[in-house]
C-alpha cells in the first residue's frame, strides 16, 4: 500500500510537470511572431488611414512594377521589395515619420520593413492584408 501511494504521488507530480512544460512551450509559440518581426508592427486599414491623415505617414508600396501600375494608394512611394536594400537611402528624409509598408497580400512586406528598421527607421508598420485589405475596405486606389 505504501508503494502505491508513492507511485500515485509521483505520477501526479509528473503530470503537473508535463502540464507546466506544455504551458511554457505554448506561451513561447504565441510570442514567437512578436519576437521574430523585430519590432515591425502590423496595423489594419483604420490605423493606416489615421497615420496617413494625422501624422503624414509615408506609404511605401513594395510590390513589383506591374502590380503598382495596376493600382496603388494615392501619394505612395514605390520601391520594389527586391530593390529596397539598395534604394532605402532614398527614404532618408522620412526616417522620423511613420512609414506604412504595403505589399499585395501583406506577406512579403516584412523584408522591406526589416531593412528599414535595420537602417534606423523608427516607425515602420506593415499593412495587415496589404493592398488586398485596402481594396476590401473600399479605400481609394489610383492608377498611373
Amino acid at each position: 500500500m505504501e508503494l502505491s501511494l508513492f507511485q500515485d504521488h509521483f505520477l501526479l507530480r509528473l503530470e503537473n510537470l508535463l502540464f507546466v512544460v506544455a504551458a511554457i512551450i505554448s506561451g513561447l509559440l504565441l510570442l514567437w511572431p512578436l519576437v521574430s518581426q523585430r519590432g515591425v508592427k502590423e496595423i489594419d486599414t483604420l490605423v493606416a488611414v489615421q497615420l496617413i491623415n494625422h501624422q503624414d505617414a509615408l506609404v511605401l508600396d513594395v510590390r513589383d512594377d506591374s502590380e503598382y501600375a495596376a493600382g496603388h494608394l494615392p501619394n505612395s512611394k514605390h520601391v520594389p521589395s527586391e530593390k529596397i536594400e539598395e534604394r532605402w537611402v532614398e527614404l532618408q528624409k522620412f526616417k522620423e515619420k511613420p512609414i506604412v509598408v504595403i505589399y499585395r497580400g501583406g506577406i512579403r512586406s516584412n523584408h522591406a520593413s526589416l531593412v528599414l528598421k535595420k537602417n534606423g527607421f523608427s516607425q515602420v508598420f506593415n499593412l495587415m492584408g496589404g493592398i488586398d485589405a485596402w481594396k476590401r475596405a473600399s479605400l481609394p486606389i489610383v492608377k498611373r
